[in-house]
């Protein structure tokens, strides 16, 4: 049995408050198709670079077989998909088909600018160019950002027909559930190892969790017991010290008293008594030693401003075009709180109806919309490479709360010494917080978003679904990940080409 062994593993970045990792211990079997769970931030991609020996780290990591990082990288996405897959490793034309012939994909890609391939295409061929090497363990970071639910599926499948196995990085909860045998979870600086999918790891995490959360109640029950008996023995003790100077208003009375004698018995007594208080600090902080860190996700601030109209969408017979049209007509319609989710292959135009809402739809419309006037949006765009400078130059631009959406981000999971860097160099996770952060800001009746949850750990989605299931807004969103669309969609539409 081959093994990747980390031993007293510590590791951090030095602009970080903390650690990634201290002093963590884990034994992977090379067989396992393992899932590697956590917050972002928290170092998953960080540890396949550890692997790949790409950081220095104290402890040791110690393994048998060497790794290949998908998604790989590209030089000069112009050239042919096949010469782009030669450049990056030298590979067999028939290794590669026949990868993309179990994703039920047409090799005909490979003979096409790997530039003009979509973000599905894109991720078949490179995972087909991973799983063409047998040498090499594979490390998957993010398959899932920009696929449709068709190509999840496919991909799914295809990996879990694989019979060596692999390290996954997916915030997609059924494509991991799907996937999966064991799953390695990053909490409080360590790696913690479960056995069965993502399902199997909620169970058993909630189980621990919710083990911890009753031992610490019996022990902060335990510690304020300890508390207010330390309390009434220390001012035992400070009156027992009163003694040694005698009572003024007994002395006066003419009574006669052996001032020594108290004074040593008072002592003795207050010697004993400040003894039991320094005992019962002492087991205090011991068993304040035992309370667990047990990590909670906070409840986000969602700005949903009710419209007095009952309809805030109608939709009749609408079909758009470039040329040719996307989809076949639909009619649909939003009242106020349900949530509509478009579905539809990438490419189907599910974006392009978003873009005509807005008013920004370039092509050929038919059929009929009616909106109220001068209804309040919140948009959540695809693309935000354009939100630049600092978060409160960000805030003031936008008309918003800039306690708010430092108080958003912070819930996110952005750390607060992130709070400093300027928006246009922060990393594409940090930079879909802000827009997300952005749209929960600000003040509307009709939250859209399109595809919410790329960048998003499975936390930040759940995070989502509470303050969504709580403030009960209306929605109109394009997203692939089935876990959230069940727990908060009220209605669905599904797009075909004609």
């Amino acid at each position: 049995m081959s093994t990747i062994e980390l031993k007293q593993l510590t590791f951090g970045f030095d602009n970080q408050a903390q650690s990634l990792f201290e002093k963590a211990d884990l034994t992977i079997d090379v067989s396992w198709k393992l899932g590697l769970i956590g917050r972002n931030g928290r170092g998953k991609t960080t540890l396949l670079n550890l692997l790949r020996g790409m950081y220095p780290y104290q402890g040791t990591i110690t393994h048998q077989v060497s790794f290949n990082y998908f998604p790989q990288s590209i030089k000069d996405a112009s050239q042919l998909t096949y010469d782009v897959l030669n450049e990056v490793a030298n590979v067999e034309i028939w290794q590669i088909e026949k990868e993309l012939r179990l994703m039920q994909t047409d090799a005909a890609v490979l003979w096409r600018p790997f530039a003009s391939l979509s973000g599905g295409e894109k991720t078949k061929v490179l995972l087909g160019l991973l799983f063409s090497d047998h040498e090499h363990f594979p490390l998957i970071d993010e398959p899932t950002n920009h696929l449709d639910q068709q190509s999840r599926k496919q991909i799914a499948q295809y990996l879990k027909n694989k019979k060596q196995g692999f390290i996954l990085v997916s915030h997609d909860r059924a494509f991991v559930n799907e996937v999966v045998d064991h799953v390695i979870a990053i909490e409080k600086q360590q790696l913690i190892s479960y056995q069965g999918n993502f399902a199997t790891y909620e169970e058993q995490k909630s189980r621990r969790d919710q083990y911890e959360l009753d031992q610490n109640k019996k022990l902060q029950t335990e510690i304020g017991r300890l508390k207010q008996t330390a309390s009434e023995k220390a001012e035992w003790s400070r009156g027992r010290e009163k003694e040694k100077f005698g009572n003024r208003h007994v002395e006066g009375s003419g009574a006669i008293f052996d001032r020594g004698a108290i004074g040593a018995r008072a002592a003795r007594t207050m010697k004993r008594s400040k003894t039991l208080v320094r005992h019962m600090e002492s087991k205090i902080a011991s068993k304040e030693q035992l309370l667990k860190e047990i990590e909670t996700i906070d409840r986000l601030i969602m700005n949903y401003q009710p419209s007095y109209h009952k309809t805030l969408i109608s939709v009749k017979n609408l079909q758009l075009a470039y040329e040719q049209s996307l989809f076949e007509p639909i009619s649909f319609q939003l009242a106020k709180g349900e949530r509509l989710a478009i579905q539809g292959n990438n490419g189907s135009g599910k974006t392009s109806i978003i873009h005509y809402l807005l008013g920004m739809f370039a092509g050929q419309i038919a059929g009929e919309i009616t909106m109220p006037e001068n209804i309040r949006i919140s948009y959540v765009r695809q693309n935000y490479e354009d939100n630049t400078g600092t978060l409160a130059e960000f805030a003031a631009e936008h008309h918003l709360s800039y306690e708010i959406l430092l108080n958003n981000l912070h819930k996110l999971g952005l750390e607060r010494h992130i709070f400093n860097t300027r928006i246009e160099n922060m990393s594409m996770g940090q930079r879909k917080r802000v827009e997300l952060a952005k749209s929960l800001a600000t003040p509307a009746t009709l939250f859209i978003w399109d595809e919410p949850l790329n960048y998003l750990d499975v936390f930040n989605r759940e995070q989502l679904e509470e303050v969504i299931q709580s403030v009960q807004p209306t929605m109109l969103l394009v997203e692939h990940d089935e876990t959230f669309l069940n727990n908060i969609a009220t209605q669905v539409i599904k797009l075909h080409h004609e």
